[in-house]
């Protein structure tokens, strides 16, 4: 695998991907039952963003950098804010520190819960391992991520999120696997709330994506999008999304004023759009 994510950390397609799932866990938490939070392709857990990797890029500056310096914001985000704060105290207002995803996970969820944590790279998975090997409620494992839906799922809780957001280093044929990944996992545990994070370069492709992902048998599919460019051009990044299966009750809601916010805070050309959508819904 050659996708790194030390580059991209704290990216507004992270800030995008993590606002989302720090709203998933919250809803969880509103009933007192267990839940399970599994991630598929977990990475490292946390990144420096001081590191070599970062500073090429500096892709944080642009994306979590100008959220941390703004007040009136829906109490959703201060969550999420308050939390990647707490991994930056200690050296004044420098921002050195970004949680990937299994990171924001253990420190939402509760003693009850559980997590589990998927990463395939070698020196990522040593990592992830490292950083939860005193915390009971987390299971690291070095395996690919979709083979652990099929052998992982349902988990016993009955409750609880799959996030799969894998680097999409061939795009066409990640979606394809994702939807073979999705069609298995329904066929386990179709209850289960699914959150897809994708890229949107090419318009037309994230079209075939969307007639796929209608296709398959779930009832309920929300699309939370945020575009910082116009999606017309290959070889950048121009925005991304977040396919929710399964979403918890009435979670549009709880996205309503959050991914204006989201928009107005990362805007970086008068091009910005952003979408909050269902692509299918139960009657």
């Amino acid at each position: 695998m050659n996708y790194r994510h030390a580059y991209h950390a704290g990216n507004f397609a992270d800030v995008l991907k993590h606002a989302v799932l720090v709203g998933l866990i919250e809803a969880l938490k509103q009933k007192n039952t267990p839940f399970c939070f599994m991630d598929t392709h977990a990475g490292s857990a946390r990144y420096s963003l001081t590191s070599e990797e970062a500073g090429k890029t500096r892709e944080f500056a642009s994306g979590i950098a100008p959220l941390l310096g703004l007040a009136h914001l829906p109490s959703l985000l201060h969550i999420y804010l308050n939390l990647v704060r707490s991994f930056n105290v200690g050296l004044g207002s420098t921002l050195h520190t970004y949680p990937g995803s299994p990171l924001i996970a253990a420190s939402l969820t509760r003693e009850t819960d559980r997590i589990i944590a998927c990463e395939l790279q070698p020196d990522e998975a040593r990592r992830l391992k490292q950083e939860f090997q005193g915390d009971a409620r987390v299971s690291c494992h070095q395996r690919d991520g979709y083979e652990a839906l099929r052998a992982l799922l349902p988990p016993k809780e009955k409750r609880g999120i799959v996030l799969i957001d894998p680097p999409y280093e061939a795009q066409f044929e990640e979606f394809g696997t994702i939807l073979d990944g999705l069609t298995d996992a329904h066929s386990r545990w179709p209850k289960g709330i699914y959150a897809v994070w994708y890229p949107i370069k090419l318009r037309q492709d994230i079209e075939v994506f969307y007639r796929r992902l209608a296709g398959l048998p779930f009832a309920n599919v929300l699309l939370v999008e945020l575009c910082l460019h116009q999606p017309n051009s290959a070889l950048r990044l121009n925005g991304c999304g977040m396919a929710l299966i399964n979403p918890p009750y009435r979670f549009e809601h709880t996205m309503t004023d959050v991914l204006p916010a989201l928009a107005k805070a990362l805007e970086q050309s008068r091009y910005g759009t952003h979408e909050l959508r269902w692509l299918k819904r139960e009657a």
